[in-house]
């Protein structure tokens, strides 16, 4: 009798491939190392990553944890084949959340997720993460890599981040004291960072435009590369001015939910902040996006960051000292408003948005 067994079943044959996974480990290794720093060796390959906090010149540490993705900012990166920088946006929006609190971004780890595992896609995403690494000043000390045919579409990814930081116990933000009269600073942004996408992409289809043609609003580069503009990361200038000076009371990070929604998260109960709406003018993506969607300024400024990332809000009496540090560190700042009483709105919004 002929048999008609067929050979055993292989994970590769379910649509999984562990040589293509350890491939990708071997890949990103350099790009990993790169990413030392004092507490951490930057070594991956174990069960878990380590940190040591007294190594860092750590007294009396706080930590501080945050996790993030990219949203549909991916789809693009996907859609286009440009990889390189959606790694510097996982990290951006994790540590700059992390700074909002005073604290020392330290480590960093990974969760990429796709369909079909292109070793060489995804040493380019790494590649980025570990760029935004050492620019933030933190190790990559770990990350997972899930191959998850099925659930994810064959070269469809996502992303997710985890960060932990540390400051001094008493050295946080915010910081008590922040009253009437005190000032909102605005520090420019590189464009969308990483919210809002799934309008972007909904007008990027109304326009008509392939991911390859020229962007209406930079047209030296192409639209997937100029919306793939990788999120600022404040890190390093923010901690070397607060480290410098005192006129930092709290820090806002401009991300989902715009200004209405970030603002209050860092004013007691009892203030409010009055913007100038007049004072600083969006990036010509921004005005591009609203006349082609038809979308009314109060929609931009609650989904969009409008060309502010992060706001600082200083005590009047230190403001010259600060807009000076700030500067000097590689910052711009520009004055949005002030400090009032909370009468009832948490952000009042005053002149007309330069759209």
């Amino acid at each position: 009798m002929t048999s008609t067994r067929r050979p055993p079943l292989t994970y590769a044959e379910a649509g999984v491939d562990i040589d293509a996974g350890n491939s990708m480990v071997e890949r990103i290794k350099p790009f990993v190392r790169a990413t030392r720093r004092p507490g951490a060796d930057a070594e991956i390959g174990g069960f878990g990553g380590l940190f040591d906090l007294k190594a860092a010149g750590f007294v009396d540490p706080v930590l501080v944890a945050a996790n993030d993705g990219v949203g549909t900012k991916v789809k693009i990166a996907i859609e286009s084949g440009v990889h390189d920088t959606i790694g510097v946006d996982l990290v951006a929006m994790c540590v700059n959340d992390i700074v909002v609190q005073g604290a020392e971004p330290l480590f960093f780890l990974d969760y990429f997720a796709t369909g079909k595992l292109d070793p060489a896609i995804g040493a380019e995403i790494v590649k980025g993460i570990a760029a935004g690494c050492i620019e933030a000043g933190c190790a990559l000390i770990g990350g997972e890599t899930a191959e998850m045919p099925g659930l994810y579409a064959h070269r469809d990814y996502d992303l997710a981040g985890f960060a932990v930081g540390a400051a001094e116990r008493g050295q946080m933000l915010p910081r008590a004291g922040l009253k009437v009269g005190d000032v909102a600073l605005g520090l420019p942004s590189s464009g969308l960072h990483s919210n809002g996408f799934s309008l972007v992409r909904r007008v990027v289809a109304m326009s008509g435009l392939s991911w390859e043609a020229p962007a209406p609003f930079e047209p030296s580069r192409a639209l997937a590369q100029a919306l793939l503009t990788p999120t600022r990361l404040y890190v390093k200038p923010l901690l070397k001015t607060i480290a410098s000076c005192q006129g930092i009371m709290a820090l806002a990070h401009i991300t989902g939910g715009g200004f209405p929604d970030n603002l209050p998260r860092v004013l007691p109960d009892d203030l409010a902040v009055a913007l100038d709406l007049a004072a600083f003018a969006p990036p010509p993506v921004f005005g591009w996006l609203a006349e082609v969607g038809g979308i009314d300024a109060s929609e931009m400024l609650r989904t969009f960051n409008c060309g502010i990332g992060m706001v600082a809000f200083v005590a009047a009496d230190q403001l010259g000292e600060t807009i000076q540090a700030l500067a000097a560190n590689g910052l711009a700042p520009v004055r949005l408003g002030e400090i009032i009483a909370n009468e009832g709105e948490r952000v009042v919004a005053r002149g007309r948005l330069k759209l």
